[in-house]
This record gives C-alpha cells, sequence and structure tokens, in this order.
C-alpha cells in the first residue's frame, strides 16, 4: 500500500503547485488516513518543500482497525508535546517553504492564528476541499473494504430479524445489531445504529428510545459496519406481524419505486440533482413532496456522509467506482413510515450497471 498513499499525496502536491502552494498541511482525520494510511490521535500531515512528514504528539499505538502509517513516512514525535500542527507549520518553514496550503474548513481560528505566528514568514492559503475531492473516486482496494463492511452489515441485520422482536425496546435492538457488528469482524459501528418503530418508523437518523416494539408497527433500522476505516450503509423496514395494513403495502411499494428509481439512474455522467430527482419525483407524484429529506443519498468512505451529495441543488456529476448510497423515505407524523437505503457503486453499463454491496432482501417482511 506503500506506493498506494505515495501516488495520493503526489496527486495532491500536484494540486498544490497549480495553486501556488508547493507545501500543504493536511489535518482532518480522515484525510490524514487516506494520505498516509492513519490518522493516530491528533496527527497532521505535512507535505514539504524537501519531504513529507507525519507529525504526532506521541508514538501511534498499533491498532491495527485504526490502520499503520505508510512505512515510507517518516514519523516526527513531539518530545516536549504541543500541537503538531504548529510544529508542522514550523518544520515547513524550517525547510525553506513561503507558502503552506492549510484546510481552513477544519482548524480553528485561534489555531490559525497560531499556525501564523510561529511562521511568520510563510503565506497561508486555504487546501479548501482538495483532499475530500480526491477521496471521491475509489480504487478497487477502497471497495473491497467496503464490501466487506456491506456483507457484515447484512449479517448483522439478517441473525436480528431471525429472533423475537415483539416486547424489546428500540434501543436493546440496535446494541444488539451494534454487537453483532463487531462480532462479525467489523472495527465498530460506522455510525450510531438507527431503530424506529411504530410511529418514529421511517425518521430519518433517529435515535434509539425506550419504545417497545408491538405488533402491526413498522419497524426501520438503519446501520453500517465500519471495516479498515471504510462504512457503508444500510436501511431496511418491515413490518411486525403476519400481515402488513393496506396503507402500509402502499407506502412501502412507493417508496420502493423510489429508490428503485435512484439505483437506475446511477452511471458515469450522470448529474448528483438527477439521480435525486429520479427518486424524489416518485414520491413528489404521489403527494408526498412536502416533507422530504433534503437529500436522496451521499457518498461514503472513510466517513459516512461524504461527497457527493445527491440533492435539489447538488453540483456536478458522478464517476465511475464512487460509492453512494440511496435512500429515499417517507415518515407520516403519528403513524410512522418506510426507509429503504442501500450503498452502491456507480459501475458503467458495459460493467454490468451499478453495483449493490448491500443484499439484505427488499421485500416488505412480516416479522
Amino acid at each position: 500500500m506503500s506506493e498506494v498513499y505515495a501516488a495520493r499525496r503526489a496527486r495532491l502536491r500536484e494540486r498544490c503547485n497549480a495553486g501556488g502552494s508547493p507545501s500543504a498541511l493536511v489535518s482532518r482525520p480522515a484525510n490524514v488516513r487516506y494520505l498516509a494510511g492513519a490518522a493516530p490521535q491528533g496527527a497532521v500531515l505535512l507535505l514539504g518543500k524537501s519531504e513529507d512528514l507525519m507529525v504526532c504528539a506521541a508514538p501511534p499505538e498499533d491498532r491495527p482497525s485504526e490502520g499503520r502509517p505508510d512505512e515510507n513516512l517518516r514519523l516526527h514525535i513531539l518530545s516536549g508535546g504541543g500541537d503538531p500542527a504548529v510544529a508542522a507549520a514550523d518544520l515547513a518553514g524550517g525547510q525553506g517553504a513561503d507558502g503552506l496550503a492549510v484546510e481552513e474548513h477544519h482548524l480553528t481560528v485561534a489555531r490559525h492564528r497560531a499556525l501564523a505566528s510561529v511562521a511568520p514568514g510563510l503565506q497561508l492559503a486555504d487546501l479548501g476541499g482538495a483532499v475530500e475531492q480526491l477521496r471521491v473516486v475509489k480504487d478497487e482496494e477502497e471497495i473491497s473494504c467496503l464490501r466487506i463492511g456491506a456483507e457484515i452489515a447484512d449479517q448483522a441485520l439478517g441473525e436480528l430479524l431471525e429472533s423475537i422482536l415483539v416486547g424489546r425496546t428500540e434501543r436493546h435492538l440496535a446494541l444488539e445489531l451494534e454487537r453483532r457488528l463487531v462480532d462479525h469482524g467489523a472495527d465498530g459501528p460506522g455510525f450510531p445504529t438507527a431503530v424506529a418503530t411504530g410511529p418514529n418508523a421511517g425518521r430519518r437518523c433517529h435515535r434509539p428510545t425506550d419504545r417497545r416494539v408491538e405488533e402491526g408497527d413498522f419497524l426501520s433500522v438503519c446501520l453500517g459496519a465500519t471495516y479498515r476505516g471504510y462504512r457503508c450503509e444500510i436501511g431496511r423496514t418491515f413490518v411486525i406481524g403476519t400481515s402488513p395494513a393496506d396503507w402500509q403495502i402502499e407506502l412501502y411499494d412507493l417508496v420502493f419505486a423510489a429508490q428503485r428509481a435512484g439505483r437506475e439512474a446511477l452511471a458515469p455522467g450522470a448529474a448528483y440533482r438527477e439521480v435525486d430527482r429520479a427518486a424524489r419525483q416518485v414520491l413528489d407524484c404521489a403527494g408526498y413532496g412536502e416533507g422530504l429529506p433534503p437529500l436522496t443519498g451521499h457518498g461514503v468512505g472513510l466517513e459516512i456522509d461524504e461527497d457527493p451529495q445527491l440533492s435539489p441543488s447538488a453540483m456536478g456529476k458522478l464517476d465511475a467506482c464512487v460509492p453512494v448510497t440511496v435512500e429515499p423515505g417517507v415518515h407520516l407524523p403519528g403513524r410512522g413510515g418506510v426507509r429503504i437505503d442501500d450503498t452502491l457503486v456507480v459501475r458503467p453499463e458495459a460493467d454490468g450497471g451499478p453495483e449493490l454491496l448491500t443484499i439484505t432482501t427488499k421485500e416488505l417482511l412480516a416479522l
């Protein structure tokens, strides 16, 4: 992997050079890990004029789930403590750099001032989202990690569906799902697991409560696994009992149709907003335009909510090898709702079209 990280840093350096800043300071943890293989607590990455350095306040601990630093990247450990970002700016000045690009969207105002004061000869520039843009298109090793994470999430969800659910609380079910993720090899959950029942079902990012599962409830679940730092997402909705009510079947079929339209719109060259429109239009035409979530999906990777954002106002077009979620949903206040959520990888039609990573059935099961 060492050559992979070196190639990523080389691409970033090209962008920095084009912007007039040959040196860069990367402080956002996910970006540090992307470029260096690991992101120890508080560590920053300096793309220096003469060499690249990872600056840490303490030696990295050997935790495989958190990654290992690129063996060809020199570690600079601060012996007396202090802020690694400030120390890195000082090192950049010592290498003779006259400009330094920094991630202003991650630095606090106080930290930015500290960088300027320790190396007054450096002209600080904004690196912007340059690293995040590099992260959008994944290589096959990254996609493999997402694929394994999706398999783990599918396993955990499948086992839960085989257990007795009536009478158990949302909170209890969420904790059990997270335990099962780890049991099957995940580093941990990709994000806080959402389990919603009855009137809570279908809410996006619902926080589990002590409400107990009852016969006739919609049960919506959204979970994800982290595997080697990469996070996937899956969401499904079920009915508790022997036979769903007519209104539950109608609502489920509608959300399923919207989700299918969004999935089918995924293709290299498709505009982000067109994918959102494909799913949103199905729900809007059925009279559910009001109160829909602000986006239909988003990118996943080292963070659960990455670019691209599939929303009505999003600018840009999809590339091949971009993993995204498609997750439309409808929530009816006081009654509940439906949410269906998959992680897919954009692939050209010649390669079979979008690759579905989360394969748990999307039938409306009565549990």
